[in-house]
């Protein structure tokens, strides 16, 4: 099962470095592992490039290894120096807790903890830090840290040719390194998983667990997700895609993944889809043999929304896509799905008791066309819609009858370029 599990990885191009390979194996294969992966509460929500590596965990959790996730109540407060040109801003105590609180909740979406075998395990690295004297951490902890060692570390190094780092994020890798060695004494947890930008942090953990106990433990770093055009994977032109429904609508997640870049989407498929290698290959042929048809892209937005959001919601953006095009009613949509799928599109506000303007002065409100004279082209040419419903004039009003649920109108121009009217009540 582990051998599968490990070719499975590596087929979906998710190793980047491990320890000793066939020691890592051969501990596996004795049977289930405790591991853990951390996440540090830096925001309310965990996002989509956390993703990728939250569902290696899951992975292995299928194959029968124990989870730990670690959501670092302590971490958080310092601030990780990894990929990063400059110091974080720092939270307040209870800002990071509350964060915590809401981290945990997501991540008990994706990891079984009921499982009788190999139930997960949450972990907080408060838990031991906190009850520390600042002198007890640096006798017990700090002392098997070589200077040297840390000023070679890449997240250490980078920062001081950039311009300096301080002594707070410097620390941080202690930090980490006491988490996997907790760990080690309380759960026997021997692999620590990470982004491949973690391997100094994890190899400090390995160091200390060894010098402290005598033992030995593994690290597997996955890669960081990078995009094709040379864009930051997990960032839109309206920000960073979260897990977190309040911050990303399931609507705007759904379009993320629809809209992928071609490119992409083969190793989005690998990464974050659990179809079979052969279902996963036959979508990537697709995107090769006939791109039009964007099945693969339509899959992989079903099933990591489904996944991220449940099936319910991901019918109901589905949904609210299909309508917004001419392919489904935009009277059926529930208020909140509309509100969502029409809050990434151009659109325009009316105030409540403002007379309605004319379509073409809606459109030309919105941004879609520049000038009454482009909208009343598209008219006369037959491709204006209101709700879906062709314009016969350009004279047209909408009435109050026209706005969904009181509130919007859906204006299309064409076949695709859609645009928002939202009446402010």
């Amino acid at each position: 099962m582990t051998t599968a599990l490990i070719a499975d990885l590596e087929w979906r191009d998710l190793i980047s470095q491990t320890t000793d390979r066939e020691a890592l194996l051969k501990d596996l294969n004795a049977g289930p592992v405790s591991f853990y992966l951390g996440f540090d509460p830096t925001a309310p929500s965990i996002h989509v490039g956390n993703l990728v590596v939250l569902l290696v965990m899951r992975r292995f959790q299928l194959a029968g290894h124990k989870p730990i996730p670690l959501v670092g109540g302590a971490t958080g407060l310092i601030g990780d120096p990894s990929g990063r040109n400059e110091e974080r801003s720092l939270n307040s105590t209870d800002i990071v807790s509350e964060w915590v609180s809401r981290i945990r909740g997501q991540l008990e979406k994706f990891l079984d903890f009921t499982s009788p075998a190999n139930a997960a395990v949450l972990a907080n690295n408060l838990d031991w830090t906190s009850p520390l004297s600042a002198l007890e951490f640096l006798r017990d902890v700090g002392k098997h840290f070589s200077v040297n060692q840390m000023l070679a570390k890449d997240s250490v190094s980078s920062r001081l040719e950039s311009g300096g780092i301080s002594y707070t994020e410097f620390s941080y890798q202690v930090l980490q390194g006491f988490d996997y060695l907790e760990l080690f004494r309380r759960h026997n947890c021997i692999l620590q998983l990470g982004g491949s930008d973690q391997w100094g942090n994890i190899i400090a953990g390995l160091d200390l667990i060894r010098k402290v106990e005598g033992g030995s433990a593994h690290a597997l770093t996955i890669p960081l997700m990078t995009k094709s055009d040379g864009s930051k994977f997990g960032k839109t032109a309206t920000g960073t895609v979260w897990l977190d429904p309040e911050m990303t609508s399931p609507y705007a997640f759904y379009q993320f993944w629809l809209n992928s870049d071609d490119r992409d989407v083969p190793k989005y498929l690998k990464v974050f889809s659990f179809k079979s290698h052969e279902e996963i290959s036959r979508l990537i042929e697709t995107v090769e043999t006939n791109p039009g048809a964007r099945e693969a892209h339509r899959e992989l937005a079903r099933e990591v929304t489904t996944l991220v959001h449940g099936a319910d919601e991901c019918a109901r953006v589905e949904a609210a896509a299909k309508a917004l095009f001419g392919q489904g009613e935009l009277s059926e949509l529930d208020e909140a799905t509309l509100a969502s799928a029409l809050s990434q599109l151009p659109q325009t506000t009316l105030q409540a008791g403002e007379p309605i303007p004319a379509w073409i002065d809606l459109l030309v409100a919105t941004g879609v066309v520049d000038s009454k004279s482009a909208a009343r082209r598209i008219v006369k040419e037959g491709g204006g819609y209101l709700n879906n419903v062709k314009i016969s004039g350009d004279d047209f009003t909408p009435s109050e009858s026209d706005f969904l649920h009181g509130r919007f109108i859906v204006l299309r121009k064409g076949k695709r370029d859609l645009a928002a009217v939202e009446r402010v009540i």
